[in-house]
């Protein structure tokens, strides 16, 4: 049974040192365009540059699957605008959770969603490596790799540290020099399409139905990020009305640029060099215009575009924690700001990051740390259950002041389709996935524990 009392359905109340934060030079609330970009630039981080080629095996019916979940991934946007315009709090899936279910729910929501942003930290890093050895030799050495990682992640948190408002300019110049190039393969590559290259149909042996869920189990971790203005509605203007916006744009935009620059990379590198391909975005550029130097302008794109998605997850690492510390559900240092940034929580998850980050280079194994990353697959899709769950709870339940009436049907619907396309997030995460990060949901329970016995023994010293 969850908590009914009235602890676990608080009234959305200002921000703790709003006022004082807002005439802060350094912190700035984000308007709808920086919001948005803070949506686009989580959602597409540096998979999309091997998209094409990781389901070209098979076929143009992979086209299908990334329909079906823009379709999902829009109808989870819809939910989060719905709850925001409710509680447009900081914290996004914990606020929600918490709300409906009480305190237990919120801090599953908040704990998972905080182990997804440290580990996939430390994983965006180590990708971006890779691209940076295109332009500067670093992983001859094993210990010049690792430190260009924790420089790479080191740079957006100084960002972070400086205030909301630095994090929203580099948002905002990421997010345009990352766009820029993948629109011009995007577009311009319908100028050299040739449907020749783009093979069979299904080019795998299995049903129709069963190569949509293969490709879909590929391309279902390509939306994770639709929930990051939720995430920081405390830090955007007028939230009720901006946070729906910037969820639906952006989720709306990074759909475009995959959608646009798969079929695109599809049209004009023939399927059986794309099937094999490992750059396929530069095999493109370089038949789109000729000679070698799309590898290198593709490894710009790409660098630029993690360090954007570093710059973002940094900061959405510190706000769930943040939300939760307001509540005595996770340690009160995580409740403090500084420039509108919670750099507690920024600083913390830099530590854990850049340690994950140098195991990964002393282990001398990737295979435990790629068992890490696949398990925030798991973690991330854990707020996105309770939330839909919560709008479900909100709807079913009749809940006047949260419920508009004149959009029930359209409202249950929606939020039928985004749990469905949630458990489908978790089904396609693996059963290694899934097992191990229910261990690590469990490692929470023990912290609830603890936090809930100081908040009650807190709560009793003063009756």
């Amino acid at each position: 049974m969850h908590d009914t009392g009235t602890a676990a359905h608080p009234a959305p109340a200002p921000e703790q040192g709003e006022g004082q934060e807002a005439q802060s030079r350094h912190a700035r609330r984000f308007g709808l365009p920086i919001a948005t970009c803070l949506v686009m630039g989580n959602i597409i981080g540096g998979g999309i540059f091997l998209l094409p080629a990781s389901v070209a095996p098979f076929g143009t019916i992979s086209l299908v699957a990334f329909a079906v979940l823009t379709a999902g991934a829009i109808a989870l946007a819809l939910v989060f605008g719905r709850l925001a315009e409710r509680d447009p709090r900081t914290g996004g899936p914990y606020v929600y959770a918490r709300a409906a279910f009480g305190d237990f729910a919120g801090f599953l929501a908040a704990w998972s969603y905080w182990i997804t942003t440290w580990v996939s930290n430390a994983a965006l890093a180590v990708a971006a490596v890779g691209y940076l050895d295109v332009l500067i030799p670093v992983n001859d050495h094993k210990w010049s790799a690792c430190l260009a990682a924790l420089v790479l992640q080191l740079l957006p948190a100084l960002a972070n540290f400086a205030g909301t408002r630095y994090v929203g300019a580099v948002q905002l110049v990421a997010t345009v020099l990352k766009f820029l190039p993948l629109l011009l393969v995007a577009i311009g590559g319908l100028f050299f399409f040739d449907s020749a290259n783009l093979g069979p149909f299904q080019a795998s042996d299995d049903s129709p139905t069963g190569a949509v869920s293969a490709a879909a189990a590929i391309l279902l971790f390509s939306y994770l990020g639709v929930e990051s203005a939720a995430v920081s509605a405390g830090e955007v203007r007028d939230p009720r009305r901006n946070v729906g916006r910037a969820t639906i744009l952006g989720t709306l935009g990074a759909a475009v640029v995959y959608l646009l620059g798969t079929l695109a990379v599809f049209g004009t590198v023939a399927h059986d060099k794309l099937v094999t391909s490992t750059a396929p975005f530069s095999d493109a550029v370089d038949v789109m215009f000729g000679g070698s130097w799309g590898g290198t302008a593709v490894a710009c794109a790409a660098l630029i575009s993690m360090v954007g998605a570093l710059n973002g997850w940094t900061l959405l690492s510190a706000q769930t924690p943040y939300a939760a510390a307001q509540d005595g559900l996770f340690p009160s240092a995580f409740g403090r700001k500084k420039r509108g940034v919670p750099t507690v929580g920024v600083l913390v998850t830099v530590v854990l990051a850049s340690l994950l980050t140098v195991y990964n280079y002393t282990a001398g194994s990737s295979g435990v740390f790629e068992s890490l990353v696949l398990i925030t697959t798991f973690t991330a899709t854990v707020p996105y259950l309770l939330a839909t769950a919560a709008q479900i709870y909100f709807l079913v339940s009749g809940q006047h002041e949260r419920v508009n009436r004149g959009r029930l049907v359209r409202d249950a619907v929606l939020a039928g389709v985004a749990f469905a396309f949630a458990m489908w997030l978790v089904a396609g995460s693996g059963y290694a996935a899934v097992y191990q990060g229910v261990l690590f949901l469990f490692v929470g329970v023990l912290v609830y524990a603890w936090m809930a016995a100081r908040k009650q023994r807190a709560a009793t010293s003063n009756d």
